[in-house]
């Protein structure tokens, strides 16, 4: 994407499909600023109270126009449209005003059928199918690096050096500082896209082919070098993020024009099956537990698969796609008018920050999910550290997945509207309702022992519940933002939206699991031979190991999770009421037309 895509909001793990949402609302806002009405100077216009089409006449003055069409009534009977206006002609700005409102105006159209998903072609099938794999290929540094990684580190590492391998998921945040570059720079011979998307591949599957053979070294150490590992899925990231930007604008020319809409289709399919494979899939058979139940008639200590053989796996892979594309695969040649000056663009996306109103929508996006980042950074991990087994939270995850398609199909209808935003303030008020339960849920689970079905029940059905708010606020955000954006700068300026949204739920996340530890108070007692007592910190699970090891009991007099988790949660409540609600009221209320850069 351009600018996803990774929301960071719906489970254990922090990663939501935010990672989807430049290129979905980018895609609309492409689809839009191609829109064909039936005539050069007319519009259709669904009607709310009847079954027939509407159609307004924009007829702009020539020298040799007849005034006496030129003072005719402008007038239709939808939604939104039932004032009669006289005027000589309607600008271009203002057609485009109309169209958007009256598309935007109602959830029912009656007497028009739209094919949404028509017919593909053999070629198309195979596109399609190309950017699925693409995708998924995107997906499994993704899936390691905001899920299964931090679960790993967990059983060896503190909350704040979790925080710190945290920073490796940046890239894809922050990916529009660099995408008009990819935009914009390419090879002609090979390819705009391919210049881009082959060697990220070679470089992706080298790194994964490294890391296969040592990774498992690094891990095995008692105490990782985090550092180093936060440096190598930074890079990891950072190639991610790139091919997408790539792959996103290969989409929007890969694809007959009538089949765009199998864009989506193939984004969401591949990077949820990437990440669906690098996190549940890989946490369960990494699991001894699970191997031992499932797959093994004599226990082991270790898993069915280990990360080093996964990633050389994944490595193979990369390399066979990357010689398909080379040998095999063509991209047609770039339009003179696709090309774009970077300059220009980075100079687009400073004068839209400019804008007063803008300024307070970037703002309320970048503190939006204070109130509920602890328990999306930080619960899961405690749930883990108090015996909950890392198979059962990737399960929570599996679970969780079809409720995410289906409510966002829903609260796609409950986004239309002149209020779209209402159902993200809605949302607000669950997710910060269900950070609280979290809270509870993590108190009352039982340390260490085995957890009965009730209790298993409760976890997942607060993990749903919570996915739920968190999905029904990314689709309410990113109509919004398909209803502002300006089509003639349509990717940029949503790429641009997208990008503070997601940067909305990263920031926050270092900076709370590094004050988890820091408010955390625990020591450990260890009795020597001569009688003495020596007491040690016993915050980090290196830390709790070297207690037990020693016939030592740890001891916490402060949980930090508790403080961090009630302070978030009021923050975001006094930001709700005392910031977000009043801008969002006043935000949604300004006309399609203030969104516009003036030009």
């Amino acid at each position: 994407m351009s600018g996803k895509s990774a929301n960071s909001d719906s489970n254990p793990t922090g990663f939501h499909l935010d990672i989807e949402e430049d290129y979905l609302i980018r895609r609309v806002s492409h689809e839009r600023n191609n829109f064909e009405t039936t005539t050069s100077n007319s519009i259709l216009i669904p009607s709310n109270t009847n079954s027939k089409i509407n159609i307004i006449n924009l007829q702009t003055p020539t020298a040799n126009s007849n005034p006496s069409l030129n003072e005719g009534m402008l007038s239709t009977s939808s939604e939104g449209f039932g004032e009669t206006k006289q005027r000589n002609f309607v600008d271009d700005d203002e057609k485009e005003e109309i169209l958007l409102e009256t598309l935007g105006a109602s959830t029912e159209t009656s007497g028009i059928s739209v094919e949404a998903y028509p017919r593909l072609t053999t070629q198309d099938y195979q596109n399609v199918a190309l950017l699925v794999v693409l995708y998924l290929l995107q997906g499994i540094p993704v899936g390691l690096a905001f899920g299964s990684i931090p679960f790993l580190l967990k059983s060896k590492l503190s909350y704040s050096q979790i925080g710190f391998f945290s920073l490796a998921s940046y890239p894809y945040s922050l990916k529009l500082l660099w995408s008009p570059i990819v935009d914009a720079t390419y090879s002609k011979k090979v390819g705009r896209r391919k210049s881009w998307i082959i060697p990220i591949q070679l470089l992706t599957g080298s790194l994964f082919f490294w890391l296969g053979n040592n990774v498992d070294v690094i891990f095995d150490d008692e105490k990782p070098d985090v550092f180093t590992l936060t440096l190598l899925f930074f890079i990891l990231i950072f190639f991610s993020a790139t091919q997408d930007i790539a792959v996103d604008g290969w989409a929007l020319t890969l694809l007959s024009k009538n089949s765009l809409s199998y864009a989506s289709t193939a984004q969401t399919i591949g990077l949820n099956t990437g990440y669906f494979l690098s996190f549940t899939v890989f946490l369960a058979l990494n699991s001894a537990d699970f191997s031992n139940k499932y797959f093994r008639t004599e226990p082991s200590d270790v898993g069915f698969i280990s990360l080093g053989s996964y990633l050389s796996f994944w490595s193979v892979l990369y390399f066979v796609v990357t010689v398909w594309l080379i040998f095999v695969k063509g991209e047609d040649a770039t339009h003179a008018s696709d090309e774009m000056d970077i300059k220009t663009v980075y100079q687009t996306i400073w004068n839209i920050c400019k804008m007063p109103h803008m300024r307070k929508l970037i703002l309320v996006l970048l503190v939006a999910k204070i109130g509920f980042i602890a328990n999306e950074a930080v619960t899961g991990l405690k749930l883990l550290e108090k015996g909950f087994g890392k198979e059962d939270l990737a399960l929570a995850v599996l679970i969780d997945f079809p409720f995410q398609i289906l409510v966002g199909y829903y609260a796609a209808k409950w986004s239309n509207g002149p209020q779209p935003l209402k159902p993200w303030i809605r949302a607000f008020y669950g997710r910060l309702f269900f950070a609280i339960v979290g809270m509870l849920v993590v108190y009352i689970f039982p340390g260490n022992t085995q957890i009965s079905s009730g209790m298993f029940i409760v976890v997942i059905a607060s993990t749903v519940l919570s996915s739920f708010m968190s999905t029904v606020q990314f689709v309410s955000i990113s109509a919004f933002m398909t209803t502002i954006a300006d089509p003639v700068i349509g990717g940029t300026y949503m790429t641009l939206l997208a990008t503070f949204s997601n940067f909305g739920g990263t920031w926050p996340r270092f900076f709370v699991l590094e004050a988890v530890d820091y408010f955390t108070d625990a020591t450990c007692n260890i009795i020597k031979e001569s009688n003495t007592t020596s007491t040690i910190q016993c915050v980090s699970e290196q830390d709790k190991m070297i207690c037990k090891d020693n016939g030592g009991t740890c001891v916490i007099h402060q949980d930090g999770y508790y403080i961090v988790s009630i302070a978030t949660v009021a923050i975001g409540t006094l930001l709700l009421f005392g910031f977000i609600i009043p801008q969002i009221k006043v935000l949604q209320a300004l006309p399609p037309k203030m969104w516009k850069l003036k030009r």
